[in-house]
């Protein structure tokens, strides 16, 4: 049974602004944007390359922080402007999962083992991670697969361990940037309704940057991106 997409903001932006350079080399590559996602929901943010999608998300995900603005997760103010107002590698430690292009698990660790190890960081006993990781290799469809390393499982499948891996530590937030760029068409469908999976039956918020327009009809929402603006467009039905 899925969750319904409750009214908890997993983030939310607000007025966010990054500008690089000054003066005559000034690049304003975000300007003035407002984005909130819910817990539960799942948005693909859309536009060609230099729209500010990127930016966008690193600067969600605290990792490149905005230039004006304020930034919420989980209801808790973390930037107000490039000021942090938690410890910003803990709070992404416990609350964000990130998934990229590429699965980048570490080559030397199995499949179970490159997740328990993002949950063995956040202090989880080895026992404790070690269920925890094979309860989430089960759950996306790997679990034959643990004992594995990265170099023996399919694309599709590093993606599915890399998602365990993002969701190892139960965040309220997971960010994807270009997630299925790598895949062939059937792998990378399979994937994006993983993360609708994801967002509908953990009530996490997931934001997806695609240029990927072959599985648009699993998302909630899509926005597009131009010029460092937000152009919203009609939530799925």
């Amino acid at each position: 049974m899925t969750t319904a997409i409750g009214t908890t903001p997993g983030v939310e932006a607000t007025r966010l602004t990054k500008v690089y350079g000054h003066g005559r080399t000034e690049v304003v590559a975000v300007k003035d944007v407002t984005l909130r996602v819910a817990r539960g929901e799942i948005v693909a943010l859309l536009g060609p390359s230099g729209a500010g999608k990127s930016t966008l998300l690193t600067a969600m995900a605290l990792i490149n922080p905005p230039t004006s603005g304020q930034i919420h997760i989980g209801g808790e103010l973390v930037m107000d402007g490039p000021r942090a107002l938690v410890d910003l590698r803990a709070f992404r430690r416990q609350h964000l999962g990130f998934v990229f292009q590429k699965a980048n698990l570490i080559p030397f660790l199995n499949a179970l083992e490159n997740v328990q190890v993002a949950l063995e960081i956040n202090d989880v006993l080895p026992g404790t991670a070690r269920e925890r990781a094979m309860e989430l290799l089960d759950y996306l469809g790997v679990g034959s697969r643990a004992d594995n390393l990265p170099d023996a499982l399919s694309g599709g499948e590093q993606q599915r361990v890399a998602v365990a891996r993002a969701l190892a530590n139960r965040p309220s937030l997971i960010l994807a940037d270009e997630p299925t760029a790598a895949l062939d068409s059937r792998r990378g469908r399979q994937v994006m309704e993983l993360f609708a999976q994801v967002a509908h039956d953990r009530g996490t918020a997931v934001i997806v940057v695609t240029h990927d327009a072959r599985a648009l009809d699993v998302f909630d929402r899509i926005e597009e991106m131009e010029d460092g603006q937000l152009k919203s467009r009609q939530r799925n039905s």
